[in-house]
């Protein structure tokens, strides 16, 4: 069997119909601009995606983030199947919109950043 290194970690190649090995998607979700009083004040979450047959979406992670780590108010976050206006989505500090948006397919050790630009007064 031979092996190629991805991502830091080895894969099987599949000489012998062998499926590489299964494992969780490791992320890094931060939230700030205010949108880190949804999630208890806590900036930054270390994540590990349950695994799935097919790749995560950034719209899946959506789901897996209202509930999973919202602590209250999830209308403040997401509205329909996407999140609000006034919340700026960054993928590896890249404006998610140039990414395809929620359609975006996730790879380890992403980083997924939550900013919210709305602001009482």
């Amino acid at each position: 069997v031979g092996f190629m290194l991805h991502n830091n970690t080895f894969m099987f190649l599949n000489l012998f119909n062998i499926e590489p090995p299964a494992c969780n998607m490791k992320l890094t979700i931060e939230f700030s601009g205010g949108a880190e009083l949804l999630v208890d004040n806590v900036r930054q979450h270390s994540v590990d995606l349950p695994e799935k047959e097919t790749a995560w979406s950034l719209g899946e992670l959506l789901v897996w983030v209202k509930d999973n780590l919202l602590k209250e108010r999830p209308e403040l976050f997401l509205q329909n199947d996407t999140v609000r206006p006034g919340i700026l989505v960054l993928v590896n500090d890249t404006d998610w919109e140039l990414l395809d948006g929620i359609k975006y397919e996730l790879q380890a050790n992403d980083t997924i950043v939550f900013i919210s630009t709305l602001h009482g007064g």
